[in-house]
């Protein structure tokens, strides 16, 4: 059996009510590699690529409170820069290309739950097709 590591999954399977930037795109951090004031970016196991985060608000009311904001990380040579808010709210409005989830187990003292690892290749404004459904629409 081939199952991947990391999952493909639609923006709508994970956010189905929308999802909200509420950070700034910052470099993730390699604490193992980290000492002191020498701050190490992680890079990609796979790419080598150093790799990025962003915190997201769940648009779902439903959501549970630990998982009303989740962190999508990307692999990128540049820092991926959000869209322009232009909702009038002070959250971003947006839609990730290339998700991928990772499920792994989190721990906290006698209590263990199922967990996701969330990965983006990008980032639209919500609204705005991405270039593949463009591309497709143009080529029927």
């Amino acid at each position: 059996m081939s199952i991947p590591k990391w999952l493909q999954i639609a923006h709508e399977q994970v956010f189905p009510c929308g999802a909200f930037v509420v950070s700034e795109v910052t470099p993730m951090i390699d604490f193992d590699k980290s000492s002191g004031e020498n701050r190490v970016q992680a890079r990609d196991r796979d790419t080598g690529l150093p790799m990025w985060q962003v915190e997201v608000l769940d648009g779902d009311p439903a959501a549970p409170k630990r998982s009303r904001t989740v962190t999508v990380k990307f692999a990128a040579p540049a820092q991926p820069i959000a869209p322009t808010n232009s909702s009038g709210t002070p959250f971003t409005p947006v839609v990730f290309e290339g998700l991928m989830a990772l499920p792994y187990i989190e721990r906290s003292g006698d209590f263990s739950r199922i967990a996701w690892s969330f990965r983006a290749t990008d980032m639209k404004a919500a609204g705005k097709a991405s270039t593949a459904t463009t591309t497709a629409r143009e080529s029927a």
